[in-house]
């Protein structure tokens, strides 16, 4: 029935959105968690060739956010 499409797109639609703004917000954090370790390392000269966790837990955070970004493409726009 007509209504049932309409509920249908709805959940869609709020669905998308969400799992969109979801992921900005972590594409957001990343950046400013990038721009964190340049400003440290930069500035306060805080990485040395053994102590660098703190840029290898943000690279660690984008290999997640890219996998998050496959998984929402596969499964909004694929399934």
């Amino acid at each position: 029935s007509a209504a049932s499409d309409v509920y249908k797109r709805q959940i869609y639609g709020s669905t998308f959105f969400m799992l969109t703004g979801f992921h900005g917000f972590r594409v957001m954090m990343g950046g400013i968690m990038l721009a964190i370790m340049l400003a440290r390392s930069v500035f306060a000269g805080h990485f040395e060739v053994h102590d660098h966790f703190g840029f290898e837990a943000a690279s660690w955070y984008w290999h997640f956010v890219d996998v998050v970004w496959v998984m929402l493409f596969l499964f909004v726009y694929i399934l």
